[in-house]
């Protein structure tokens, strides 16, 4: 295939409202059983392992997500969309008949959200992906006691195993507010406003780390870790509350559009600048951030000539509905 007909994806599913009446994850064996039943015995096993309903309910359609784009986009009949994983443990399809991998896909979940970035159709060599999204305000409770009792440096440095050297000093140091974007502060702001923003930043480079790592196919475990840092990075402004999920429309080029997406980002690799990875951050909504991250190893210009558009919802009655009839 040329390059011309190159997809790249994103879908989010919103788990929330799915199967109400399951109050326990035993439960979706009957509310959910017609999504259950899409998958292999081992999976169904995966999804009902777990304790809270909406980790379960989140874990069902992160599977379903993946069966559905191989078969959307591969032309695959949904019983044939057998997932193996590559060396590094990564969930793959790879065609039986030639052994490449006719789309690329990666999923991640968050507080009832589930996101999907996969790219298709892209034949001139392998196309790593990674998405993650991550919500400012699912355990804003519990984050704000810890800073108000333990302060803000030791918040971080409960985390710093995950972040690069620089990035956790960043966040501790005293020019975080300084070089963030002022315009998500309001005038005079005091104690909780400071640190949501702080917690915003926290969360950003979370999501930008978690995509990018994701995209190399390693774990946020990976002994490179330390070495990765994103420099000067940005938080993305909140979109406006007029809906739960408000996203900048692609091609937007206003203020508010580049303050709430951000695709330009210094990535510093053993003291190296990163310049092969296409990266777009943006807010999803007041409290939501998505992140996707691209890159084509053996041609890194085609990656990086990718748009990166927003996110779209994808209902779960229409991917049961294409698994029934495939």
């Amino acid at each position: 295939m040329g390059s011309d007909s190159v997809q790249v994806i994103q879908y989010l599913v919103d788990t929330r409202d799915l199967w109400p009446k399951a109050t326990k994850t035993k439960d979706l064996e009957n509310e959910a059983s017609r999504a259950l039943a899409l998958l292999t015995e081992e999976e169904q096993k995966g999804v009902l392992k777990y304790y809270f309903v909406p980790d379960a309910k989140m874990s069902l359609a992160s599977h379903l997500l993946k069966h559905w784009v191989v078969s959307k986009y591969a032309g695959v009949p949904w019983w044939e969309t057998k997932l193996t994983r590559d060396p590094n443990g990564k969930p793959v399809y790879a065609d039986p008949a030639s052994g490449t991998q006719p789309v690329y896909f990666n999923v991640s979940h968050q507080a009832g959200l589930v996101s999907l970035v996969a790219v298709a159709g892209y034949a001139a060599g392998p196309a790593d992906v990674g998405t993650d999204i991550v919500c400012t305000s699912e355990r804003r409770t519990r984050d704000h006691r810890i800073i108000n009792t333990e302060g803000w440096g030791t918040y971080v440095d409960m985390h710093a195993d995950v972040f690069g050297r620089l990035e956790a000093a960043y966040l501790k140091g005293g020019d975080l507010l300084s070089t963030q974007a002022q315009q998500m502060l309001p005038p005079l702001a005091r104690g909780a406003e400071i640190v949501d923003l702080k917690l915003r930043c926290f969360y950003t480079l979370w999501c930008l780390r978690e995509a990018y790592v994701k995209m190399t196919g390693e774990a946020l475990l990976a002994p490179w870790l330390k070495d990765l840092n994103f420099r000067r990075f940005r938080a993305p402004a909140p979109a406006p509350a007029d809906g739960p999920f408000a996203q900048q429309p692609d091609g937007d080029d206003t203020e508010a559009a580049k303050m709430e997406v951000i695709k330009d980002h210094e990535i510093d690799f053993h003291g190296k600048r990163v310049d092969e990875a296409n990266v777009c951050l943006r807010s999803l909504g007041p409290d939501y951030m998505t992140c996707s991250a691209i890159r084509t190893p053996q041609k890194k210009e085609d990656g990086l000539g990718w748009d990166i558009g927003p996110y779209k919802f994808l209902p779960m009655e229409e991917i049961l509905s294409h698994a029934e009839a495939n």
